[in-house]
């Protein structure tokens, strides 16, 4: 009768590591040996039965066979372990999903009963690595239909929809100590804004996610919390984001950064008196060109850009007056809308260049949002809100995990930070102390 593939492998792996005994091989040097006797004996490096599985096997093996002696106290065939009340007895077979497709494995067990492995736990049918794999997959847009797809496909395992739920649920804990986690005291810049998402409450309705982005003294972009609204992007409900940020530990923000969300600016003093309100002056453009046809959006372009580059309030208020008497026959619209905006949009013209670059646009929470909408575009709406919340977390916790652009960012704040300093000095020095 043929032998099992499987068995092919463990012989190959035996036979190698015989050879070997004899001396002290380097890594490089017994998996080279491993190879060229693979390829003799026709044992493929991937897939079922293949190489890899194989090491994998005999590593967790004979790591679980470490853990029971340790567990009994001597190793098998001690003479140790006669009349020790407790002793091997025999193995049984379990297979398990890891990172390269299922195994099957000889699990020791003793006759007490009372080993619990650690590597391989009781009733533990994938290893951790599989669970960060499913949890990447969904923070990267998949549906648990397709992440199961990916799996059978690529693995040759088999997992249902309910397993990958029950997988991705696992990060709600996390999830509850990173929302509630401390904050910083004080804030130079925080962003803010809403996305909106389909949930299905009786009938499938739009709800917007909150995101709150701070900048901290020491120029790290942190994600203050995600927040899910049970209606409009209301100035009511941003009043309980701000008011939640508070409670959490931020005494003072010195710029609050947002789309110009009417009654925003009551609730930020009404919560922090001293903060200053910004209207993104990139939402004012894309605002000001759904008015205009697309023929004059460069045109247009180029006359509002005098005004948000202007360096003194009454220089951009000259700026404006050219631009209202050249398009508010043609366009009323863009000018309403800015003067409308005003207040809120010339705070920033007071500082320095190097402040105006970080708050003149919330591109920072734009970012987040572009990763979000990446994730929920596949599902099309949610069956409830935390399953909404559960996505939205997933796709923010797996950005920049290179931490390039963290540090990109990092680099040009120290010229902001100066700025900063001289604009808000008793509020910004009290916070790097």
């Amino acid at each position: 009768m043929a032998r099992r593939k499987g068995q092919v492998v463990t012989d190959t792996i035996d036979r190698t590591l015989n050879e070997l005994e004899g001396g002290q091989p380097s890594l490089e040097q017994l998996a080279v040996q491993l190879m060229d006797r693979a390829k003799d004996e026709g044992v493929s490096l991937v897939g079922p039965g293949g190489l890899l599985a194989g090491l994998t096997k005999t590593l967790l093996e004979s790591a679980l066979d470490g853990e029971l002696s340790e567990h009994l106290g001597y190793d098998p065939y001690e003479v140790a372990g006669h009349n020790s009340g407790n002793s091997r007895n025999g193995t049984r077979k379990k297979t398990v999903l890891t990172d390269i497709g299922p195994i099957e494995l000889e699990v020791p067990r003793d006759r007490a009963g009372t080993f619990e492995p650690v590597i391989v736990p009781k009733r533990r049918r994938r290893l951790n690595g599989v669970d960060a794999l499913v949890c990447s997959l969904s923070a990267k847009g998949l549906t648990h239909g397709e992440i199961c797809a990916h799996l059978r496909e690529i693995y040759g395992a088999e997992i249902s929809k309910e397993s990958i739920s029950r997988i991705t649920d696992r990060v709600l804990e996390g999830m509850s100590e990173w929302q509630n986690r401390p904050l910083d005291a004080v804030y130079p810049v925080i962003f803010v804004d809403a996305i909106y998402v389909k949930i299905r409450e009786g009938q499938v309705t739009n709800r917007p996610i909150y995101v709150a982005i701070g900048v901290t003294v020491e120029g790290v972009r942190d994600i203050l919390g995600l927040w899910v609204g049970d209606g409009g992007e209301g100035a009511k409900y941003w009043a309980h984001v701000l008011t939640e940020i508070k409670n959490r530990g931020t005494k003072d923000v010195c710029i609050l950064v947002c789309d110009g969300l009417t009654g925003l600016p009551e609730a930020v003093s009404s919560v922090w008196p001293q903060t200053i309100v910004q209207t993104c002056v990139i939402h004012l453009l894309r605002n000001s060109f759904r008015y205009a046809s697309r023929k004059d959006w460069p045109a247009i372009a180029k006359d509002l850009k005098p005004i948000y580059t202007a360096p003194t309030e009454a220089a951009a208020l000259d700026r404006f007056a050219e631009f209202s008497a050249r398009w508010e026959a043609r366009y009323p619209a863009i000018v309403r809308l800015w003067e409308n905006a005003w207040a809120e949009f010339v705070p920033f013209l007071s500082f320095a260049d190097d402040v105006r670059e970080v708050i003149y646009t919330t591109n920072a929470i734009e970012s987040v949002h572009s990763r979000i909408r990446r994730a929920v575009k596949a599902r099309g709406h949610f069956p409830t809100e935390q399953a909404a919340l559960k996505c939205a977390y997933l796709a923010v916790m797996s950005i920049d995990p290179t931490g390039v652009a963290r540090q990109r960012w990092s680099n040009r704040w120290k010229a902001a930070l100066n700025a900063f300093t001289v604009a808000f000095p008793d509020r910004i020095i009290l916070a790097t102390k």
